[in-house]
């Protein structure tokens, strides 16, 4: 029968119904948190050995077992699975089977509370280093597509009604800003929880001088979560924060998907997906189907329930409290779906086809009504005149020229000023150097 780390002989067996409802789905989250747990271990047996509680031969043993154990987790010869109460636990009972009490010292000077907190805070880091990493490839992406179609004409949309004259360089140039904010925010979010829990045990300290900077120094942490507590005070709070980071994204990802999923219909008919992110009908021998880009549309729900998931369960008291756990499954599955999708979509935008003479098309005459109102405003007509001349002179209007119509909206950042070089300056100084494209309009 298996014994807990907290069970004591004289408690008897366990219930097992119970067992298995506080453990809930901790052993399989925690596979996620697993190798992360293994790296604060190793670090904290390092600092255990400079305040001699640990010599080095048995903080080298440890460590040595703890390589070990990675590595056989990694290969698969060691499972994670409901042998053990948790990650931690695991931990614990394999070094103590290789190495007797020595491996039962591992856990001096800490809790299972600052343990998950620091492997759960290194998990948050390298989530956000890869959504700095997916963000700036995908504004990339954008980036270069508007500087290839900088003056392609295309509608310009209000209410899903035709507008005005646009161009691909305006709508694909607005993709790359959001996703430069979106790194911006990602960094500001991996700074402010850059700080290392390990050291604070259950929210009040312990009775050693543990070597909490050399061990957040190891860690790659910027510096320690200070106070006790608040460490278990933040549990959830910095789970929303990375969170949003992720939402932020995945709001842009489905706005661009939203775009994309009309501009493929037939209806409008101006752009071509690649062909690996459509499926066929399983019954519509003529259909081709925008599945991957719907989907997309749709992720941003995950990473919206995660964060709702996690603010409903911190109605709480300071200190630890055992609902805290609950904040481990919607970060883990929140993360995992918006990593998934976010590294699907450079590759969908650098496959984007445009059908510019269906998008030239689509300029009708009455879209330059805009174009002659402020024409006539500069001439000196008051603007509510020109307005209502420009509005009354619709029908009559002949079909200015596109090209003219773009290169005539000359506002900071408009078509005929796109700003491209001030959107890749501030994208390149926040991530570093891209491939600028040369526009073939």
């Amino acid at each position: 029968m298996k014994k807990y780390l907290w069970q004591s002989d004289e408690q008897g067996q366990v219930d097992k119904t119970i067992m298995d409802f506080m453990a809930g789905e901790d052993i399989v989250l925690d596979r996620e948190l697993f190798p992360f747990d293994i790296q604060a271990t190793a670090a904290h047996v390092r600092g255990l050995e400079r305040i001699d509680i640990l010599s080095s031969d048995e903080s080298a043993n440890l460590c040595a077992l703890l390589d070990e154990l990675l590595q056989e987790f990694g290969t698969g010869s060691f499972i994670l699975d409901e042998c053990y109460e948790d990650g931690h636990s695991a931990i614990e009972v394999f070094l103590t089977e290789r190495a007797g009490k020595l491996g039962a010292r591992v856990h001096t000077g800490r809790s299972r509370n600052d343990q998950v907190a620091v492997a759960t805070r290194l998990f948050m880091k390298d989530s956000l280093h890869q959504v700095i990493e997916l963000n700036a490839r995908i504004a990339f992406s954008c980036l270069s597509l508007a500087e290839q179609h900088a003056q392609t004409p295309m509608p310009g949309y209000t209410h899903l009604q035709r507008a005005v004259p646009s161009s691909v360089g305006l709508w694909m140039g607005g993709f790359a800003e959001a996703f430069t904010d979106n790194l911006v925010f990602t960094r500001r979010v991996l700074e402010l929880i850059d700080s290392n829990p390990l050291g604070t045990a259950a929210g009040y300290g312990v009775n050693l001088p543990l070597d909490r900077d050399g061990v957040a120094a190891e860690l790659g942490f910027d510096r320690i979560q200070v106070n006790p507590m608040y460490t278990q005070n933040s549990r959830g709070k910095f789970e929303i924060m990375v969170l949003q980071a992720l939402l932020h994204a995945m709001q842009d990802v489905r706005r661009l998907a939203w775009d994309l999923s009309l501009f493929t219909t037939s209806e409008f008919d101006f752009v071509r997906l690649p062909d690996q992110y459509t499926t066929g009908s399983s019954i519509m021998p003529n259909k081709s189907n925008p599945d991957v880009v719907e989907l997309l549309r749709g992720r941003a729900a995950t990473i919206e329930a995660a964060i709702v998931e996690i603010q409903a369960t911190l109605s709480l008291p300071s200190g630890y409290q055992r609902d805290l756990q609950l904040t481990k499954a919607p970060l883990i599955r929140g993360t995992g779906s918006a990593l998934q999708a976010l590294a699907i979509v450079p590759g969908l935008v650098d496959g984007l086809e445009f059908k510019q003479e269906n998008m030239l098309e689509a300029i009708t005459p009455e879209m330059f009504a805009t174009d002659i109102a402020l024409q006539n405003a500069a001439a000196g007509v008051p603007f509510r005149e020109a307005y209502l001349m420009a509005k009354q002179q619709i029908d009559e209007t002949a079909k200015l020229d596109v090209q003219e119509s773009l290169a005539r909206r000359i506002s900071p950042g408009a078509c005929g000023d796109l700003q491209l070089d001030r959107i890749r300056l501030r994208l390149e100084a926040e991530y570093g150097p891209g491939e600028a494209v040369t526009s073939t309009d």
